[in-house]
Formats: C-alpha cells, sequence, structure tokens
C-alpha cells in the first residue's frame, strides 16, 4: 500500500474494507518472539498482538494522509471468498506471564514504517519489479 501510494498507484482494498486486524509495528514483534525465545517454557504458545485494532480501510487513509495523497487512490475489489472480518488477537498471556508489551503506539509505528518505506528507496525498487510484479498481477489483476 505504501508503494502504490507513493507512485499513485491504485491501493486496492478487498470488499467494504473494514476487516479489523489487530496491528503490530515490525520491531515490536521481533522483540516478543525474542523473549519468547529467552524466556517461555519449551512448547508454551502466545499470541502476540499489539491491542491495536483497526479497520484495513482506516490503515489505508492513514497511509494515504500521512504521504498527502488522495483517497481516489483507493480501489475497492472483490472480497475473497470466507475473507474474516476480524482477527481477533488476545496478548494478554504474553504480558503476564513474560512482560512483554509493545513499545510504540500504532500510530508511531506506521509513522516509522512510512518513513522507512521513504528512505529505503532502492530496496523497495528492487522488491516491486519483476516476479513480484507478476505474483502481484495473478494475485489482483482480475478483481
Amino acid at each position: 500500500m505504501i508503494h502504490n501510494a507513493l507512485h499513485d498507484q491504485e491501493l486496492p482494498v478487498y470488499g467494504d474494507g473494514m476487516q479489523v486486524r489487530d496491528w503490530l509495528y515490525v520491531y515490536d514483534h521481533c522483540t516478543a518472539l525474542w523473549r519468547v525465545l529467552e524466556q517461555a517454557p519449551p512448547g508454551e504458545i502466545y499470541n502476540i498482538g499489539g491491542c491495536n485494532e483497526k479497520a484495513n480501510l482506516d490503515v489505508v487513509n492513514i497511509i494515504l494522509s500521512r504521504l498527502g495523497k488522495p483517497q481516489t487512490l483507493i480501489r475497492h475489489v472483490t472480497d475473497r471468498p470466507g475473507h474474516d472480518r476480524r482477527y481477533a488477537i488476545d496478548a494478554g498471556k504474553i504480558m503476564r506471564q513474560l512482560g512483554w508489551r509493545p513499545s510504540v503506539t500504532f500510530e508511531q509505528g506506521i509513522a516509522r514504517t512510512i518513513d522507512w518505506y521513504l528512505s529505503n528507496g532502492k530496496w523497495l525498487a528492487n522488491v516491486v519489479s519483476g516476479e513480484y510484479q507478476q505474483y502481484y498481477e495473478r494475485m489482483y489483476g482480475h478483481r
């Protein structure tokens, strides 16, 4: 979404975009995994979440706003069959048992993520070239 918005390309959003997800900054996800590796008993299971439930469309609008891009870039596409409306993550166990918590708010994390993309254009250009573009067309071109 960030790449498409940066290049004024359409942003495909499934259905009405109101599928809710629990968003977590990548660094916080990594620190949670590390905490589990270091401190969890073998075989124990933990859900990792950011306590930041937001609808997909809301996240897309935040990206557009941060980049100063118009909402007209959003293109609603046919929803996937059986697409979950909400992924409910209860991260309470990892917080209680291992003392892990996200280090940033959603707003801080999305801002850092967008800034990272803005600072790493060469990496991004490599990711979206060639084979990736073919995959993208297969996944979204017919919707």
